[in-house]
């Protein structure tokens, strides 16, 4: 019987860090709703659906929302659009790194390693009157770099190729 379901310890698990990427860059968003419902007693859902790129004003507004929780309302939103921001250059690298054939083990690692700072860097910055700021920056770097390092190696590998 065929299992469709990647081998952990053997497949390049790489490109399935993409779409895992895409739920981790959601997930503030589906925080912000509900935060925002527990605070206001009323469906975030309405406005979200109705108006989502008014969502972060509609919060600003509403004096029913406490400030600290107002704050790590609109920082998940924040967070949103910067993993949307990185998420295009993460897909592209991952997909550069695969083509250029860099070894499995070091793209599962360093696409794991993106997706995990990803989810650190959205706890951070959403809950950051909980942690230094500098943290926040450290955690952005750490995947800016391996975004970087997957570009590197790929074309570290095309140049061993172009060599033969």
């Amino acid at each position: 019987m065929t299992s469709y379901l990647p081998n952990l310890a053997r497949d390049n698990l790489s490109f399935y860090t993409i779409p895992l990427a895409l739920v981790v860059a959601l997930a503030p968003r589906i925080f912000a709703a509900n935060t925002y419902a527990a605070a206001t007693k009323k469906p975030a859902s309405d406005q979200v659906k109705t108006m989502p790129r008014s969502f972060s004003q509609i919060v600003s507004d509403d004096p029913a929302v406490d400030s600290k929780t107002k704050g790590r309302i609109l920082r998940a939103g924040a967070a949103v659009d910067n993993s949307y921001e990185n998420l295009g250059i993460f897909a592209a690298a991952v997909t550069a790194g695969n083509m250029a054939g860099v070894g499995v083990g070091r793209m599962k690692a360093m696409s794991i390693g993106y997706v995990v700072v990803r989810v650190a860097y959205n706890h951070i910055y959403i809950f950051q009157d909980l942690v230094p700021p500098p943290v926040r920056s450290v955690a952005y770097m750490t995947g800016a770099l391996l975004c970087m390092a997957m570009f590197v190696q790929a074309g570290i590998a095309m140049n061993a190729r172009t060599l033969l």
